[in-house]
């Protein structure tokens, strides 16, 4: 029988781990390998999600997104925010608390020679605080922050103060959000637009129900 090579070492002997890498599925950038950081609770969102979701957002734009501002709060791998910078996205302002995360998205977005994306690090939740009290307004959020911290609860209220009208927000968790008179508090502004799971993923379309912005 033949024998198996040895699997690659890293520091102190610990096996190394095979950089990930995320495909960007759509827009001038189309079929570009990123490569991802190895971090632990670092989910990209599904090629399956985003290719739906875009498609959701897309129709709520009418195709147009020359002008439409996102913020990605908890950007993670990127994989959101520079979907929707290669779609032409007028500004990508992509957030991250983890300092190595955020360094891979700026090599990320010098590979790209991405002029359109801005990233921070930051704590989200000050960070959002911070852009609405300066009057930053977005067309679109992307909130997928990590699982089994109730951040969502949190960071929801948080993005009402930073949508413009008619803005909308994507949310990924790992439960389906409640809607009707099931939702919690912090969910009763907002109205789905749409709705899916995929494996484990539930994601979402949201926007504000008028007169609650």
């Amino acid at each position: 029988m033949q024998k198996r090579p040895p699997k690659p070492q890293g520091q102190h002997g610990r096996p190394r781990l095979a950089p990930q890498q995320v495909r960007i599925i759509g827009g001038a950038w189309k079929r570009r390998l990123l490569p991802v950081l190895d971090a632990l609770g670092l989910r990209p969102t599904p090629d399956r999600v985003r290719e739906t979701v875009f498609n959701w957002i897309n129709h709520q734009l009418g195709g147009d997104w020359e002008g439409a501002d996102c913020l990605d709060l908890f950007a993670g791998s990127g994989a959101l925010g520079f979907e929707a910078a290669s779609r032409g996205a007028r500004s990508v302002t992509m957030l991250d608390n983890h300092g190595p995360a955020a360094r891979q998205l700026e090599l990320n977005k010098e590979t790209l020679k991405a002029d359109n994306v801005t990233v921070l690090r930051g704590d989200a939740l000050t960070v959002a605080r911070d852009l609405a009290a300066r009057g930053q307004r977005y067309d679109v959020i992307f909130l997928d922050p990590p699982y089994g911290q109730d951040l969502l609860a949190q960071a929801l209220p948080a993005c009402a103060p930073l949508l413009n009208e008619d803005g909308m927000v994507f949310v990924e968790a790992e439960f389906a959000l409640p809607d009707g008179d099931a939702a919690p508090d912090w969910l009763a502004p907002w109205e789905q637009l749409r709705a899916d799971k995929a494996g484990m993923v539930f994601y979402h379309l949201l926007k504000l129900h008028e007169n609650k912005a």
